[in-house]
């Protein structure tokens, strides 16, 4: 089974980062109100970014790599792919 990690942008240009097994089909729930608390209320929210991960445990450590990033490094991540200062 794949894993990702994916960043939205809500409504309000804030990011959310989360993990899932598939991305489509979970910023959709998040667009329904089913997703994230944080998320409900900063509706509607775009799929921005997507990172493959080997399995779940890679991908939770790599969501809470990004959680704790600048808006700036993220803002890097989603345009190019890299955080700098990450790889």
């Amino acid at each position: 089974m794949p894993f990702y990690c994916y960043i939205l942008e809500c409504a309000d240009g804030t990011y959310y980062t989360g993990w899932t097994t598939d991305p489509p089909r979970r910023a959709h729930q998040h667009n329904l109100g089913r997703g994230a608390r944080y998320t409900r209320a900063r509706r509607p929210v775009k799929l921005v970014y997507v990172e493959p991960q080997a399995d779940r445990p890679s991908a939770m450590r790599r969501e809470r790599a990004i959680k704790v990033l600048s808006r700036a490094r993220k803002r890097r991540l989603i345009e190019t792919g890299v955080a700098k200062g990450m790889g």
